[in-house]
């Protein structure tokens, strides 16, 4: 494993900054973004948002309607330069949450795309448009000094499954670091050019997907929307990575057999890369049979951007994240937050707490939400389960709040169930969960989209199907037949949605 450089300068886009420097130079003319049909090299983006840059520079804080469009990074790559936090708003938010962001992170001004119909939420922001105007001459910025590494880069919103979103301000020395710590387990390179159709609200879609190549001096090529057949086109064209959701992988995994130039794609990549909820093993191996190539997993969350990854030169093991990445510390604990879990034995359950540089400095205006989220020593609570495996390679089992189920007296994680339940043909989809049980303390519930509606396998079926592959006591006492399991903008399954109505 290389050592890491980590570069804590403000010049988060050195690529971008000799091409503004530069405009005739041969930097300038690499490519940087492509939306569908519009694209802008490194001197075009330069001209393009660095005159925005000086506009906001006074600002103190914008907004930005995240559409997943050439101006969504246009707007963001400017606050950047400029030194002003962005906050990414998701387009789908409802009217009460996106009062509850505008009030919370009060901006001075929202950032849109010409044209966008803005919800009333937003009605009391100035709005300035983003122009993507390339013949725009280059504007040096008026900022007197550069901002400090530890100045705020993003505001973003998790998803407040236990109350209103909190607003995570990650600095930008997490954003250099983290993006400088995959570059070093993917050997992530300018020469790369990677492909995804994230939305770009959030860590994975913005960070890593837009940011990610700009900071490399490499480039994207955005799908707009996903589509298998843009993936096909995109590495069929010279493209290099791919990231997605698991969502989009089932999809691709789905379509495979029916689309041989799609598994040809596939098979030219450098890297595949999934990561926001596990991807089911059922889906790796499917793809790995059509197209020779594995998907890598990644581990991360808004408030540490990324913890681990498989290495781009490590085993590509299914079911696993990784090992954590350089400049990341990771520690498993038992129930009482403090006591470390010392065990390598690919069994023993924690709750994953990790340190360094990439973390987040504070959720906005919640001084006690901050502090209980880290422990007394500096280790911020992911609040996510795993095991180690014997060579350090980490296997996330579910969330402490929802997955991790307490059942005659052993600690089970949801989501070796849910693989598990994935691998037996009568199930499309699965989610499990706990439930009150007077002898057990808590019994296994598999909510399961049968492969075949009028025919879904039987409780009995899917027990001893389970029982077989892991052990009698995680096999399920109750299964529920949903049309399809409720989901979030990224694919990950609401558990608290499902009830036992």
């Amino acid at each position: 494993m290389s050592p890491l450089s980590l570069d804590l300068s403000p010049d988060l886009f050195p690529a971008l900054t000799e091409a503004q420097a530069d405009p005739d130079g041969p930097g300038a003319h690499r490519p940087a973004l492509r939306f569908g049909d519009r694209s802008l090299t490194y001197g075009e983006l330069a001209a393009t948002a660095s005159p925005l840059a000086a506009r906001v520079a006074e600002a103190g804080r914008i907004a930005v309607w995240a559409t997943p469009t050439l101006e969504t990074a246009v707007a963001v790559v400017a606050a950047l330069l400029a030194g002003v936090p962005a906050v990414p708003l998701n387009p789908k938010s409802g009217e009460s949450e996106l009062g509850h962001i505008v009030s919370d992170s009060a901006p001075t001004l929202v950032l849109a795309a010409p044209g966008t119909q803005l919800p009333p939420a937003l009605a009391a922001l100035e709005r300035l448009d983003i122009d993507i105007d390339t013949s725009a001459p280059t504007t040096s910025l008026p900022s007197p000094g550069a901002p400090d590494p530890e100045s705020p880069a993003l505001i973003v919103y998790t998803s407040g499954t236990t109350g209103p979103p909190k607003g995570a301000v990650i600095p930008r020395r997490a954003i250099a670091t983290t993006l400088d710590a995959l570059a070093d387990a993917w050997q992530w390179t300018g020469d790369d050019i990677l492909v995804h159709g994230l939305p770009l609200f959030h860590v994975h879609g913005l960070i890593l997907g837009i940011l990610g190549p700009l900071r490399r001096g490499g480039s994207v090529r955005h799908l707009g929307r996903f589509e298998t057949a843009g993936v096909a086109r995109e590495l069929s064209e010279g493209a290099t990575m791919l990231f997605g959701v698991p969502t989009m992988y089932h999809r691709i995994a789905e379509t495979l057999p029916d689309d041989p130039a799609l598994a040809k794609a596939l098979a030219r990549a450098r890297l595949l890369v999934s990561g926001s909820a596990a991807l089911p093993v059922h889906d790796h191996e499917r793809i790995a049979q059509a197209t020779g190539r594995r998907v890598i997993e990644r581990y991360g969350m808004t408030e540490t951007l990324m913890n681990t990854s498989v290495r781009a030169d490590g085993e590509p093991r299914a079911g696993t994240v990784g090992v954590p990445l350089p400049g990341v510390e990771l520690r498993l604990t038992e129930e009482d937050g403090t006591t470390a879990v010392e065990a390598y034995d690919g069994e023993t359950v924690g709750e994953i707490q990790v340190r360094g540089p990439n973390l987040f400095t504070e959720y906005l205006n919640r001084p006690e939400a901050t502090a209980a989220a880290f422990t007394e020593d500096g280790w911020f609570r992911t609040g996510d389960m795993a095991v180690r495996d014997p060579d350090g390679y980490v296997r996330i089992v579910g969330r402490k709040a929802t997955d991790l189920i307490k059942s005659g007296g052993y600690k089970i994680g949801a989501g070796e169930i849910e693989n598990a339940l994935l691998e037996h043909p009568g199930v499309r989809e699965a989610a499990v969960t706990g439930e009150p049980d007077a002898d057990l303390g808590e019994r296994i519930v598999a909510w399961i989209v049968p492969a075949d509606p009028q025919s879904p396998p039987t409780v009995d079926e899917l027990a001893d199907h389970v029982a077989r592959r892991l052990a009698p006591h995680k096999r399920p006492r109750v299964v529920h037949h949903l049309d399809a399991l409720p989901r979030n903008d990224m694919g990950k399954i609401m558990k608290r949605a499902l009830t036992h109505d």
